[in-house]
């Protein structure tokens, strides 16, 4: 039995990054040894342990071989015949397929440490055609090494494997992981445009492709600004779509996105404008009204933060919204209650004590 560490770790390290996770492989062994040595069985398709004192994950060297469509079409064959080249084959791309033993050897059979020092993508070998999820790995790598491009080869390769339909056969939940973690890292435009490039961002998001026809340089400064200002997932993924509501809408039912990711990008499309337009208190005490911002104040927050980043509008006054929302929200709703003559002039009375509030704050 010999263990190796593989993967990002080995990349991570030699790029000069902090290494958050460490995954291995073990060759020679069979599941029975593992449980011996009081290792913890998690893997559901395929052989994988985890350490009883460090709980990292140690992987069966395995093979696999296509069975059907998508990335759950495969048959997995780990056993102790199984080398580690062979393991390391199966992997996307040639920057992950490298590992390290037990004294610190690299290994490295298909050219990693090279396209490493070339920054570049490389698929390993032609079985990277039988996972469209690497195609979407690929592209949020592009947003995370802002210095690496895609071999000419592989991405010629990711546009057969759309071409052929691969792409259509993603499950929603892997597609929005793999999007949402491009999204938060520092270049996720990059992500972007090597979807475009391999023409997986039509399949995918294709709410995206109007708005990038009419301005990709919008977006990029979007984007860009989220970057800059760290906003939150919710914040960037609402920022894709600028004004157009229904698109927001449709994808993130589509990908079945998070709850708080749909609202945030809805009510940045539908009052986005607004934000940036509202100029006294009846029109800023409707914008606050249409965001359900009285009961749900975090929420208009993070529309508003987004909305400063959207370059197609005018400058947002953040600072003047702030102060609105805080003036509106300490109007004591119970007192001006009491004070009303009967019952039906309660909400009138409610929002003239909100329309001064945001008067004097404003």
């Amino acid at each position: 039995m010999k263990v190796y560490i593989v993967g990002g770790a080995v990349r991570d390290a030699l790029l000069g990054l902090p290494v958050k996770d460490r995954d291995h492989v073990v060759v020679g062994a069979t599941p029975e040894q593992m449980l011996e040595q009081g290792f913890r069985p998690v893997g559901r398709d395929f052989p994988v342990f985890l350490h009883p004192d460090t709980q990292e994950e140690y992987a069966l060297a395995r093979t696999e071989r296509k069975s059907g469509h998508g990335y759950t079409g495969f048959v997995v064959h780990a056993s102790p015949e199984v080398t580690l080249e062979e393991d390391l084959r199966r992997r996307d791309l040639t920057i992950n397929a490298m590992a390290r033993d037990a004294d610190g050897t690299l290994i490295d059979p298909y050219g990693g440490q090279a396209d490493l020092a070339a920054r570049r993508f490389r698929h390993v070998s032609p079985a990277f055609a039988e996972d469209p999820v690497r195609i979407l790995r690929v592209a949020r790598f592009a947003a995370r090494f802002e210095a690496f491009t895609v071999a000419d080869e592989t991405l010629a390769l990711m546009r057969a494997m759309v071409a052929a339909g691969e792409v259509d056969h993603l499950v929603p939940e892997r597609v929005w992981q793999e999007l949402a973690r491009g999204l938060m890292e520092m270049a996720p435009m990059r992500m972007i445009a090597v979807l475009v490039a391999c023409g997986a961002l039509a399949r995918i998001l294709p709410e995206l492709v109007a708005g990038l026809a009419r301005s990709e340089d919008a977006l990029q400064r979007s984007l860009n600004c989220a970057v800059d200002r760290a906003l939150t997932l919710e914040q960037r993924w609402a920022l894709l779509f600028g004004a157009d509501e229904a698109g927001a809408a449709q994808a993130s039912e589509r990908l079945r996105a998070p709850q708080q990711c749909r609202d945030v990008s809805v009510l940045l499309a539908r009052l986005g404008a607004s934000l940036a337009q509202a100029d006294d208190a009846p029109a800023r005490l409707a914008v606050l009204s249409a965001c359900d911002a009285f009961r749900r104040p975090e929420r208009f927050l993070s529309v508003l933060d987004a909305a400063a980043c959207r370059s197609d509008l005018a400058p947002v006054d953040a600072a003047t919204w702030r102060r609105v929302l805080a003036a509106a929200r300490a109007v004591d709703g119970g007192a001006v209650a009491r004070q009303a003559a009967d019952r039906s002039a309660i909400p009138a009375a409610i929002e003239a004590a909100r329309l001064a509030a945001i008067a004097t704050a404003g």
